[in-house]
């Protein structure tokens, strides 16, 4: 996960440094969608590209635990679509409305096992399937614009619904349940390349949920040894701006 995060870290330092160098001759050209950033508002679409995974906190049972040695969650990958809107507050702040579809991702834990039952493996993974509809909020601090390049920082709150949540299910295997409702925090930098009929925007940005999604079932083997599960995402987007 950490070396994800630092791949692209340093791909959009390295794309914002190639545009710099090109400054003085971009500031010889045509300077586009001057009047952009005065619009009251405007709509654009996003696509994203996810890394997520699952923080665990142990309870006090599974140092207890005879049977469990090892609880370690896993990362994967998702990919997301959007739309996005954006109020502009004064010449630096701006207020966004972002609602995406994140598709896949599926979030898994790995146990292993010292005592098993005939013919099974004391190694297992749960995998849990993830599909959600999240719903960022956020304010954007945009630095001056530099030709036809800007660079800006955010942070805000999200609501997000897992439509495929196993919560209500019911489960004969001890697969953990995970609630359906998740709220979070977030904060990234992105870049704006300003093309004569749309803006491009790359961006960075780290999600944290707040929210406890265990729902502790303590007939569960697997779940009565954890004590808070919390979502984890670093999320790689692509903004197309009217």
């Amino acid at each position: 996960m950490h070396d994800l995060l630092r791949k692209q870290t340093i791909r959009l330092i390295l794309c914002s440094f190639l545009l710099m160098a090109g400054l003085d001759a971009q500031s010889q050209k045509e300077l586009y969608r001057q009047d952009h950033d005065n619009m009251d508002y405007y709509f654009g679409l996003t696509l994203s590209y996810n890394t997520s995974y699952l923080k665990t906190t142990k309870s006090t049972k599974f140092l207890a635990s005879d049977s469990i040695m090892v609880s370690e969650p896993g990362s994967s990958g998702g990919v997301a679509l959007g739309l996005m809107g954006t109020l502009r507050i004064d010449d630096h702040f701006q207020f966004r409305v972002n609602p995406q579809l994140i598709i896949g991702g599926s979030k898994f834990i790995s146990y292993s096992l010292t005592h098993t039952k005939p013919g099974e493996s004391s190694f297992q993974k749960q995998i849990l399937p993830s599909n959600i509809v999240s719903f960022p909020f956020q304010i954007k601090f945009n630095s001056d614009r530099i030709g036809n390049f800007r660079t800006y920082m955010l942070g805000g709150i999200k609501y997000d619904i897992d439509l495929a949540s196993n919560s209500t299910a019911r489960n004969a295997d001890d697969i953990i349940k995970l609630k359906r409702y998740d709220f979070g925090i977030e904060a990234g930098i992105g870049f704006n390349f300003y093309l004569p009929f749309v803006t491009i925007s790359p961006e960075l940005k780290i999600s944290n949920g707040l929210s406890n999604l265990h729902q502790l079932d303590p007939a569960l083997k697997y779940s009565n040894i954890l004590d808070k599960i919390q979502s984890r995402m670093i999320v790689f987007s692509i903004h197309f701006e009217d």
